[in-house]
């Protein structure tokens, strides 16, 4: 089943505090204070939070007999965007956004628990959830640190995780609950086209084309080439040096 269109069946956002509902705004007047104990001028700034603020970011691959790399993305309804439509943009936006690809994602929960092992846990908890894949925690790797989402409005902080599926398995994933993940599709893409689609606009998120990248990183894969690190020739294997912790570590090592 697809999205045909949505239709706003009521709008109470003159009526709503903005403490209220899932996402919450703070709106605070500030200033900044420098070291030398001189102070801005007071400035307004509107802050955008949705519960926890944290989220874990869990891309789910398959490297297959072939040495390809293939990951599991998962298309559905996102109403902010398909609700574009609505307005007028100085850059024109001619598209419907009726569904959008992205990996697989979900927000940190209290009893996830801190640290690494804690970002496992949540991103096997999505993956189930969201794809039906059943992966151990031990998995998942991190995906090097954490990025925020729009810093300049909201406070949303996401982790990268890693784990490797068998996506045969994957079945129709049930979700949250919610309706806005009524009738989500699966989709299999090999890592290169994934990432061309998200360069050319196909797949228009931004979490996911860096958590491709990141898994290309973690992996030693080159897109671009459709390689590993062990398979270039031998000189061009000596340069190579990943970008990630892995790299920096390796870096560390040989000085």
């Amino acid at each position: 089943m697809k999205l045909a269109t949505i239709e706003i069946v009521d709008d109470y956002t003159a009526e709503s505090r903005c403490d209220e509902g899932f996402l919450k705004v703070s709106r605070l007047l500030i200033r900044n204070i420098y070291d030398n104990g001189s102070k801005s001028e007071p400035y307004h700034c509107d802050v955008v939070s949705r519960p926890g603020s944290d989220a874990v970011v869990a891309v789910l691959y398959e490297i297959d007999a072939e040495r390809r790399v293939y990951v599991l993305l998962r298309e559905g309804i996102r109403a902010p965007i398909y609700l574009r439509c609505r307005k007028t943009f100085v850059h024109p936006d001619p598209r419907e956004y009726l569904s959008i690809a992205e990996v697989v994602a979900g927000l940190v929960e209290a009893g996830d628990g801190a640290g690494p092992q804690g970002l496992r846990r949540r991103a096997t908890i999505e993956a189930y959830e969201e794809a039906g894949c059943r992966v151990s925690e031990e998995a998942f790797s991190v995906l090097g640190g954490e990025t925020f989402a729009s810093p300049g409005t909201s406070d949303e902080k996401l982790y990268y995780c890693a784990g490797v599926v068998r996506l045969a398995t994957a079945t129709p994933a049930r979700g949250d609950g919610s309706v806005m993940e009524e009738h989500a599709q699966l989709a299999l893409r090999e890592l290169c086209e994934a990432i061309t689609a998200c360069r050319g606009g196909e797949i228009p998120d931004m979490k996911t084309e860096v958590a491709l990248f990141r898994l290309a990183d973690h992996l030693g894969y080159i897109p671009q080439l459709a390689c590993f690190e062990h398979e270039l020739p031998a000189d061009l294997r000596r340069r190579y040096r990943r970008l990630g912790v892995e790299g920096a570590q390796e870096r560390a090592e040989t000085g």
